[in-house]
C-alpha cells in the first residue's frame, strides 16, 4: 500500500478544491491508485482526473471515451488502482474530489505509475513508416501552427486523400502516425485510425530521409466549462460613460443550439440585455418589463462543436454584433455569462434554455477577463465551473452509429437518425429486415421483392431478392446483368470469347446467401452448331466456365454433370447424340444441338464468367444462357436444439459484446420458467430468463450494479407454441422486445456504460450451476447476427436433442380458407386440396373467366353403384355424394341478368339452381314458380323435419328461419357450373336461364369439400369435370381486378350447413308451408340488388 504518511486533506470539503502533481517533466502515465487519509476517516468515493503539459489548460481524462469520474476508496486503508486504457501524456496531473466518505472529510493519499516520454523521433524514408510522428504539435485557430514537407512525390499536383481527427483545436498535443504501405496508407490520429487506398498515379513516393524539426509557441488562453443547469459565472463591469459606449467580446463553443450565453442590466434605460443562442443563431434580446425594445440575430449553424467569437458594441447610439468577425445586426453594471444566481435572476430560467459549453477570451470594454483570479475567488463569483479546461467532447468522432446511421449531438447526449439506413435502435444496431426469404414466409408474406439481411447486424448491408414463395419451397433469386439467351457473335482474330457476370448482390451479400441456404442452383445452357465444348485432340477442353468466391476457380464440367467430371448432362444419363461422347455439342453436328442442366454445387456457385473456345470455325454458331442463382430454405432459421431437463444445457466460447450486443432467438415450452443464455465475467454477467409464464427478464452487470428489462406478454408463454425474443445493449440504452409486443427499454447513465467483459463460457438453455434451467426448444440463436450451431452441438451434448418437432401449433393460423397445416421435418405447409384457394397459405383465390357457352360439369357417381363399392371408397366421396347438408360457397362478378351462376342435379330428378333474376334479384331455387324461391322436396318418406339455415349476403347482417320440411336432397348427380346442356328435367322458366348460361367471373367456388372450379382449372384430366366452351384463368376475381367504374362488382356467397334433413313423401305440403311462413324474413334479406353498385355478397343456404 501506500506509504503510512497523513495524506492530503483541504480546510474546506466542497468540490471547488483539487490535489495537483508536478511530475517534473512530460510523462506517459499508465496508471493511478487512491488510499484514504491514514488514520482518519476521509476517503475518496469519486474522483476527476485531469491532466496538463503546461499547468493550465486542463484536459480531463475519460476511460473508454464515456465514463469520466473514477470510483475511490471505500475505507481509509485499501489501494483501489485503475490502469488507464489508453495512457495519458502530460507533465502535470490534477485530481478533482466529487464525493467523499460522508461521516469524513476529503482525505487522500495518491500515486501516479509512467515512465518518461520520449519527445522526438527520426524520419526514415525506407521503413514502412513515413513517420513515427508521435510528437506535439497544436493545431489551434489562434496558435502558430507546425507545418512540415516529409518528402516529395512525382506528382506536383496537391491530392486530398483523407481527413480524421475531431477537436484537434483544443490546445492539447494529439498524436499522429502515417504509415505507408504499397497500396494503401494507415492514418492515425490519437485513437482514430483510416485506411486510404493509395491512387495509382502516387503508388511511386520519393521520400527524402531527414530529421524532423519544429517550434511550437505554448498558447496562454483559459477556457471555462458551464457543465450543468447550475452553471453561471457573475463579473463586475465598470462601464464607460455613453458617450464612449461599451463592447463585450468573447468567444465560445458547443454542441447545443439553444442556450442563455450573457445577461446584463441597463441602469439608466430599466431594461434587460439577453444574449443567447436560438436554432444555433445568436439573438440579442432587450426587454424593459413586458416591452420588447430590441431584437437582433447574426450567425448560422453555431452549434457546430468549433470557436466562435463574438462582438458586441455600442457607440454613440449605434449597436452593432457580429458573429466570427462577420457583423449581423446593428443598441451597460454586473454581467452574467450563461446561467444567473437564482435569488438575483429567476425569470433567466422561465424562457431560456441553460448554456452547456465553453468560453474563453471574455473581454468587456478592452479589459480582458482573467479566469484564474476568478478560479482563485478574487474576481466575481462562480458556480459549478471548470475553470482552465475546455471539457467538450465530441461524441459523434468516432461514430457509435453503426451501419451509416447518422450522429448528431448536443453537450451531454448524441442521436442517431436510422432513417433509410435498414437498421433501427438507439445506435442503428438491429437491422430492420429478415434474414431470408424463409423468414418473410413465416411472418405470413408471399412472393415479391423483399430485403434481406443475411448477417442481421453484422457489417453486410440488406440486399434487395425476389422471393418466391411455392406450396413446396421458398426460393430466393439473385439475378445478374444478363439471364437472357445470348448468340455469340465472334471477333475476327479472337480464339477465346470471355464473357462476365455483374451480380446485383454484392460479394459478401452474395456468397452468404448461398452458404447458408439448404440448396441452391443455376442454370447452364450452351447451344451449339459445330461448336464444341471438350472433344479436343489432346484432351483439354474448348471451353469452361469459371465460378465460387472472388474470380472463381475453372469448372470444365457443364449443367447437369458432377463437379470435376468434364461431362455434360447427357454423359452422366448416357444419352448424348454421340454415344461415345459426353456432350451432345462435342458431336459437333451441323444441326443445333444443346447441353444444358443445373448446376447445383454450392462452393462452385455464382457463375463469374464462361470462356468459349471452339466458335470461330467456318459454320461455328453458338448461344448461352446463365440464369439466375436460385437458393431454397435457410439452415439458421430452423437450426433448433430440444432441452429435455433443467440440468442439461449447450456451452460455447465466451460471448464478445464489449460496447454493443444484440440477441434474438426463438422458443417454445410447456414450462413456467428457465434460464434461456447465461455468460459470466469476474463480476460481470448477462442473462436472458423466463422468469414466470407471462414475463421475460434480460438482465446483465457491466460494471455499475445489476440492470434490469422486463417484457410481460398477455398471453402465456408455455403454450408450446414459438414465441420470438430481441434483447439489445448499446452504450445509450438496453432493450427487450417479445413478439411483436412494444420494446421496452432502459436508459443508459449519461456517460454510458463500461465495457461489458465476460470470461466464462456462454450457457444456452441452463447456467452454470446447473440450476434453473430451460426445458423446451430454443431456435435460430443469433449473437450479433451470428447465428450459433445449436444442432451440431446437440449432437454430442447428453439431455438435448437437435432440432424440435411441432411447427403447426405456432404457424398453422397462416393456412387459411381451410387449408390443413402439414408439419416437415424444417417448417410447414399448406394442404390446399380441401380449400377453393390455392397458393402458399390457401391465400389466393382461383377464377375462371366464362363466356355466354362455357360450362364445367361436375359428375357424381351413382348411388347404387355406391353401395356395392362402398368398402373401396372414401368416405368424402360418399359424404359428398349423399350429403346431410349442403354448404355451397362461390364468388362472382357479372352484368348479366338473368344469369345461371349453379346448377345441382339428382338422381332422383330433383335440382337446386343459384341465379340472378331479371331484375338483378340474387335467388336460391329448389322448385321455380312465380318469381320467387319455392322449396319442393321429392315425395318418398313420411317423416317431418325441421331445417334451420343462415342466408348473408355480402356484409349485411346474417338472418336465420326454420324450413318445417319431410324432405332430404340426395343422391346427387352432377353439379353445373355455367350453361346448363342437360336440361330435360328443368321446367320452362329455368329451362330459358340455363340456356342463356353465364358471362363473367366465378371464383373459388365450394360445393361441401368438392371444388369443382379449382379442379377444372388446375385438374382437368385427372377430376371427373367435363369442360365445354372456352374457359381461361384469370384473376378477375381478386378484389384488385375490380375497376371501381364498369359495372361489374365482384360478389361473395357462402354457406354453412347445420342440421339434417330426411326425405319424406309429404314434402309438397311442408315445403309449400316453410316458404309462406318465410316470406317476410325473405323479403328482408334478398333486398333487390342493383348491379352497379359496388359490393361483395356473402350468400350462405341451407338444402
Amino acid at each position: 500500500h501506500l506509504p503510512r504518511a497523513g495524506g492530503w486533506s483541504p480546510l474546506t470539503s466542497d468540490r471547488y478544491q483539487w490535489l495537483q502533481v508536478d511530475l517534473g517533466e512530460r510523462t506517459k502515465i499508465t496508471a493511478v491508485a487512491t488510499q484514504g487519509r491514514y488514520g482518519s476517516s476521509d476517503w475518496l468515493t469519486t474522483y476527476l482526473l485531469m491532466f496538463s503539459d503546461m499547468g493550465h489548460n486542463w484536459k480531463q481524462y475519460r476511460q473508454e471515451d464515456s465514463i469520466g469520474s473514477f470510483s475511490g476508496n471505500s475505507n481509509a486503508d485499501s489501494v483501489v488502482q485503475y490502469k488507464l486504457q489508453q495512457p495519458a501524456m502530460a507533465r502535470f496531473l490534477r485530481l478533482i474530489p466529487l464525493d467523499w466518505n460522508p461521516s469524513g472529510r476529503i482525505g487522500l493519499r495518491l500515486e501516479a505509475y509512467g515512465c518518461p516520454y520520449c519527445e522526438f523521433c527520426h524520419l526514415h524514408g525506407t521503413d514502412s513508416s513515413l513517420w513515427c510522428f508521435s510528437e506535439k504539435c497544436p493545431f489551434s485557430f489562434v496558435s502558430p501552427l507546425c507545418s512540415f514537407v516529409p518528402g516529395r512525390t512525382l506528382s506536383t499536383e496537391t491530392r486530398h486523400l483523407a481527413s480524421l481527427g475531431s477537436l484537434l483545436d483544443d490546445q492539447h498535443w494529439h498524436h499522429v502516425t502515417l504509415e505507408l504501405h504499397s497500396l494503401h496508407v494507415n492514418l492515425t490520429v490519437d485513437k482514430l485510425t483510416k485506411r486510404v487506398q493509395i491512387p495509382t498515379e502516387l503508388h511511386h513516393l520519393d521520400i527524402d530521409e531527414g530529421n524532423l524539426t519544429f517550434s511550437c509557441v505554448e498558447p496562454n488562453s483559459v477556457a471555462v466549462t458551464f457543465s450543468d443547469p447550475h452553471s453561471f459565472l457573475q463579473l463586475p463591469w465598470a462601464t464607460a460613460s455613453s458617450s464612449e459606449g461599451a463592447s463585450v467580446e468573447f468567444q465560445f463553443r458547443t454542441w447545443n443550439k439553444a442556450g442563455l450565453l450573457l445577461t446584463f442590466d441597463l441602469p439608466q434605460q430599466g431594461g434587460v440585455v439577453w444574449f443567447y443562442l436560438s436554432e444555433a443563431r445568436l439573438k440579442l434580446h432587450i426587454q424593459k418589463g413586458e416591452k420588447v425594445l430590441l431584437e437582433l440575430s447574426a450567425g448560422s449553424a453555431l452549434s457546430d462543436g468549433q470557436w466562435h467569437s463574438v462582438e458586441l458594441n455600442s457607440r454613440r447610439g449605434h449597436l452593432s454584433i457580429s458573429v466570427d468577425k462577420e457583423e449581423g445586426g446593428s443598441f451597460r453594471n454586473h454581467a452574467f455569462f450563461s446561467g444567473c444566481p437564482t435569488e438575483d435572476r429567476q425569470e433567466s430560467k422561465d424562457h431560456l434554455d441553460t448554456f452547456y459549453g465553453c468560453m474563453r477570451s471574455i473581454t468587456l470594454d478592452t479589459n480582458i477577463v482573467d479566469l484564474i483570479l476568478v478560479q482563485q475567488r478574487q474576481l466575481g463569483n462562480y458556480s459549478n465551473l471548470q475553470i482552465d479546461m475546455c471539457g467538450i467532447i465530441d461524441r459523434c468522432s468516432p461514430s457509435r452509429c453503426e451501419h451509416g446511421g447518422c450522429c448528431s449531438q448536443s453537450w451531454t447526449n448524441f442521436h442517431c437518425n436510422c432513417s433509410d439506413s435498414g437498421y433501427s435502435g438507439a445506435t442503428c444496431h438491429s437491422s430492420v429486415h429478415e434474414p431470408s426469404c424463409e423468414a418473410y414466409k413465416h411472418n405470413g408474406n408471399t412472393s415479391g421483392y423483399f430485403y434481406i439481411d443475411v448477417d442481421g447486424s453484422g457489417p453486410i448491408k440488406p440486399q434487395l431478392v425476389y422471393c418466391n414463395m411455392t406450396e413446396t419451397d421458398t426460393w430466393m433469386i439473385l439475378q445478374h446483368n444478363n439471364t437472357e439467351l445470348t448468340r455469340i457473335r465472334p471477333s475476327p482474330g479472337v480464339d477465346q470469347l470471355s464473357v462476365h457476370f455483374g451480380y446485383l448482390s454484392e460479394e459478401e451479400q452474395l456468397l452468404t446467401a448461398i452458404s447458408q441456404s439448404e440448396h441452391c442452383e443455376q442454370e447452364l445452357s450452351y447451344h451449339c452448331r459445330k461448336s464444341r465444348l471438350h472433344n479436343t485432340s489432346e484432351g483439354s477442353p474448348f471451353s469452361w466456365w469459371l465460378g465460387g468466391p472472388g474470380s472463381g476457380r475453372v469448372h470444365t464440367h457443364w449443367g447437369g454433370a458432377h463437379p470435376d467430371s468434364q461431362q455434360c448432362s447427357c454423359g452422366l444419363q448416357g444419352d448424348c447424340v454421340d454415344p461415345q461422347l459426353f456432350c451432345n455439342c462435342d458431336a459437333d453436328g451441323t444441326e443445333w444441338s444443346e447441353d444444358s442442366g443445373l448446376l447445383t454445387h454450392k462452393e462452385s456457385l455464382p457463375v463469374r464468367a464462361l470462356v468459349l473456345g471452339d466458335v470461330q470455325r467456318p459454320g461455328s454458331e453458338a448461344a448461352y444462357r446463365v440464369g439466375p442463382v436460385h437458393c431454397y430454405g435457410d439452415k439458421n432459421f430452423w437450426n433448433a436444439a430440444s432441452f429435455d431437463k433443467q440440468t442439461s444445457y449447450l456451452h460455447f466460447p465466451t460471448f464478445h459484446g464489449e460496447l454493443s450486443a444484440d440477441i434474438s432467438f426463438l422458443f417454445k415450452t410447456t414450462t413456467s420458467s428457465g434460464v434461456f443464455l447465461e455468460n459470466l465475467g469476474i463480476k460481470d454477467f448477462i442473462r436472458i430468463e423466463l422468469s414466470s409464464s407471462t414475463w421475460v427478464v434480460f438482465s446483465f452487470d457491466v460494471g455499475n450494479g445489476p440492470l434490469e428489462v422486463k417484457v410481460e406478454s398477455r398471453v402465456p408463454l408455455d403454450d408450446g407454441r414459438w414465441h420470438r425474443v430481441r434483447a439489445e445493449r448499446n452504450i445509450k440504452e438496453a432493450s427487450l422486445q417479445l413478439d411483436d409486443l412494444p420494446v421496452a427499454t432502459q436508459q443508459a447513465p449519461t456517460d454510458g456504460h463500461v465495457h461489458l467483459q465476460l470470461n466464462s463460457q456462454l450457457f444456452i438453455g441452463g447456467t452454470a450451476s446447473r440450476q434453473g434451467g430451460f426445458r423446451g426448444c430454443i431456435r435460430s440463436l443469433k449473437l450479433n447476427g451470428a447465428t450459433l450451431d445449436l444442432e451440431e452441438r446437440a449432437k454430442i451434448t447428453p439431455g438435448v436433442r437437435p432440432g424440435c418437432p411441432g411447427h403447426c401449433s405456432s404457424y398453422g393460423p397462416l393456412c387459411q380458407n381451410q387449408g390443413r397445416c402439414v408439419e416437415k421435418p424444417s417448417g410447414f405447409s399448406c394442404d390446399c386440396s380441401s380449400s377453393a384457394y390455392t397458393g402458399i397459405f390457401c391465400q389466393t383465390e382461383l377464377s375462371g373467366s366464362f363466356k355466354a357457352g362455357t360450362s364445367i360439369r361436375y359428375s357424381f357417381k351413382d348411388p347404387y353403384e355406391w353401395s356395392r363399392n362402398s368398402s373401396h371408397l372414401p368416405s368424402s366421396i360418399y359424404s359428398d355424394s349423399t350429403p346431410r347438408g349442403e354448404n355451397i360457397s362461390l364468388s362472382f362478378r357479372t352484368t348479366q341478368s338473368p344469369a345461371l351462376l349453379l346448377y345441382i342435379s339428382s338422381f332422383y330428378r330433383g335440382h337446386v339452381a343459384l341465379l340472378i333474376n331479371k331484375h338483378g334479384e340474387l335467388w336460391q331455387i329448389l322448385q321455380r314458380e312465380r318469381d320467387v324461391i319455392f322449396v319442393s322436396f321429392s315425395k318418398l318418406l313420411a317423416t317431418t323435419v325441421s331445417v334451420i339455415s343462415f342466408f348473408q349476403v355480402d356484409q349485411n347482417a346474417r338472418e336465420n328461419f326454420n324450413l318445417t320440411s319431410d324432405g332430404e336432397f340426395n343422391a346427387i348427380k352432377s353439379l353445373v357450373l355455367g350453361r346448363v346442356y342437360e336440361s330435360d328435367d328443368l321446367d320452362p322458366h329455368l329451362t330459358r336461364v340455363a340456356s342463356l348460361g353465364f358471362t363473367g367471373c366465378l371464383s373459388v367456388v365450394q360445393f361441401n369439400s368438392i371444388n369443382p372450379l379449382k379442379a377444372a382449372l388446375l385438374h382437368p384430366d385427372s377430376s371427373p369435370v367435363v369442360i365445354t366452351g372456352p374457359l381461361a384463368q384469370s384473376n378477375c376475381g381478386s378484389p384488385a381486378s375490380a375497376n371501381p367504374y364498369t359495372m361489374e362488382t365482384t360478389h361473395h356467397l357462402s354457406g354453412q350447413p347445420l342440421v339434417n334433413a330426411f326425405r319424406t313423401d309429404s314434402a309438397l305440403i311442408g315445403g309449400t308451408e316453410a316458404f309462406l311462413s318465410l316470406l317476410p324474413v325473405l323479403s328482408f334479406l334478398f333486398q333487390p340488388f342493383l348491379l352497379s353498385k359496388s359490393s361483395t355478397l356473402p350468400f350462405i343456404c341451407q338444402i
